[in-house]
């Protein structure tokens, strides 16, 4: 919330967990992304990633502007590590554009990456138009690269903190961030602003450290 931001990309959100409200007096009731949603971002979506015994996690989506659809489509290779890809589609009020947002939170092994780069293409090459605006953001889990080839070649997408610092962000682990695990990637639009938020407070809310960009459209 002391973001301020139009549009939340959130990864690992807890969907239901039946034993943390035996154990934390102040658990909220229903989805977490309804709970961080209230009073500011009246338009959300949750996708489902992980269902265990207990409850299930996923991403989501909030934003302050109407959510027009979406679609969670499952990307998982294996069944023991369920993956999915959120697409939404943001009708932005000061245009008659549709801004498509997909997020991400890919697998540990390069195979699933692989698998899951190409369902990625081929999701925004058979649903998103060519001259749509487009953000994909959230932990790609990639440490060797391999996203930037794949989404530059078949997408002509850019990463959002790359082109404005020439190289990515470390984000990971958020106390003290030494890995590149998190990207904003985008077309149809130009970033003005991609950092980490200095906030020591981050570091106890994930073990990420987030990504907050901002964007000029055409």
């Amino acid at each position: 919330m002391e973001t301020n931001a139009d549009i939340m990309l959130l990864q690992e959100i807890q969907g239901e967990h039946s034993k943390h409200g035996l154990i934390h007096d102040t658990w909220p009731e229903g989805l977490h992304s309804e709970f961080l949603a209230k009073d500011v971002w009246p338009h959300h979506a949750y996708g489902k990633n992980a269902i265990y015994e207990v409850g299930h996690h996923g991403n989501a989506i909030l934003s302050k502007f109407p959510l027009i659809s979406w679609e969670n489509i499952n990307v998982s290779p294996f069944t023991w590590a369920s993956r999915s890809l959120l697409h939404g589609e943001v009708q932005l009020p000061w245009s008659d554009d549709i801004l498509h947002i997909i997020c991400i939170h890919l697998g540990l092994t390069g195979i699933e990456r692989r698998k899951q780069f190409s369902l990625l293409c081929d999701r925004i090459q058979a649903h998103v138009p060519d001259s749509a605006p487009l953000i994909i953001a959230g932990d790609f889990n990639d440490w060797t690269g391999q996203a930037e080839k794949r989404l530059a070649q078949r997408l002509h997408l850019k990463e959002a903190y790359r082109t404005l610092h020439n190289r990515y962000a470390r984000t990971w682990p958020s106390w003290m961030p030494m890995l590149k695990m998190d990207r904003i990637y985008y077309r149809g639009m130009e970033p003005t602003l991609c950092g980490r938020p200095p906030h020591s407070s981050w570091n106890q809310l994930s073990d990420h450290a987030p990504l907050i960009a901002a964007f000029d459209l055409p």
